[in-house]
């Protein structure tokens, strides 16, 4: 995984934490749901369950909507990934995500013919592309 030194304008600088907060949410949603399950209750909601109810959440909370649904579905895959972790017993339980310590979200998969985007692209401080964030220069 490559991780590059934002250098964002001020206004994309306000609009990071929205979407550190965003992703926290969704995080911390889950987590809650999984600690919800006990033996003799029904599982917990799996990742496409999740997936509908953050769309329902969407539609529903403004905020929320005004966020980037792919940071957002991302935190989801996170959190699932992470909990395939803790079932293969090579990580411990998923904890919950506490503002200004555990602040930071992914963007991946995104479109490699698209030319700012490119993984290796920008390693010497070429512009990348933050999603709801417009270009950032790395």
């Amino acid at each position: 995984m490559s991780r590059y030194r934002l250098q964002p304008t001020p206004a994309q600088e306000r609009a990071l934490p929205e979407h550190c907060g965003h992703a926290r949410f969704v995080w911390n949603l889950c987590v809650e749901q999984h600690a919800w399950w006990r033996p003799g209750r029904g599982s917990a909601p799996g990742f496409a369950e999740q997936c509908r109810q953050l769309t329902q959440a969407r539609a529903e909370y403004g905020w929320l909507r005004a966020g980037s649904v792919t940071v957002q579905q991302q935190a989801l895959k996170d959190f699932h990934q992470a909990m395939s972790h803790f079932f293969a017993g090579t990580h411990r339980r998923p904890t919950w995500r506490k503002a200004g310590r555990h602040e930071g979200f992914r963007v991946v998969a995104v479109k490699p013919a698209h030319p700012r985007t490119r993984h290796r692209q920008g390693r010497g401080g070429g512009p990348g592309r933050g999603r709801g964030c417009g270009v950032v220069d790395r």
